[in-house]
């Protein structure tokens, strides 16, 4: 059922005069928390790419990915949708005032340099650009060889 909370005229009233924000749904404490250097991963694979950028403590504060953003399909894994993405991501990135981020790409999709091209035109200064692509150094175990 829940909690039961009790509502006093004077917690009433003040709902009342937060109702006219005109419907702008923004982070709470977004202006108490200021981040100049910031760490972006873009994650791409064959069907998607998602775009998340942390803190320099690996604290994510923003994220974005084409499924988000309303492509379906085939249509989430194409270089214009991660670029889309990026300038989304980043565009909620300077909201709190990021200015200059390493970007820290993984994975083999189609949209792995139009996202960096996104994050670019946003405005965000990029300092190194790290691929951390997980190789396999051996692969996986070979078949049993067939006795006939």
């Amino acid at each position: 059922m829940g909690k039961k909370r009790i509502i006093t005229k004077e917690e009433d009233s003040r709902n009342s005069d937060n109702a006219g924000d005109s419907g702008v749904s923004r982070p709470k404490s977004s202006r108490k928390k200021q981040i100049l250097k910031g760490i972006i991963n873009v994650s791409s694979s064959y069907n998607n790419t998602i775009v998340s950028i942390a803190d320099t403590r690996g604290e994510v504060f923003t994220w974005s990915s084409s499924g988000a953003l309303g492509f379906k399909g085939t249509r989430k894994s194409t270089p214009y949708a991660a670029t889309l993405v990026a300038q989304n991501a980043a565009e909620k990135a300077r909201y709190f005032g990021l200015t200059e981020a390493t970007v820290i790409v993984k994975g083999i999709g189609p949209g792995r340099e139009a996202a960096i091209r996104g994050i670019v035109s946003a405005g965000i200064n990029v300092n190194e650009i790290i691929d951390t692509t997980p190789m396999p150094h051996n692969g996986v175990r070979a078949k049993k060889p067939r006795r006939v």
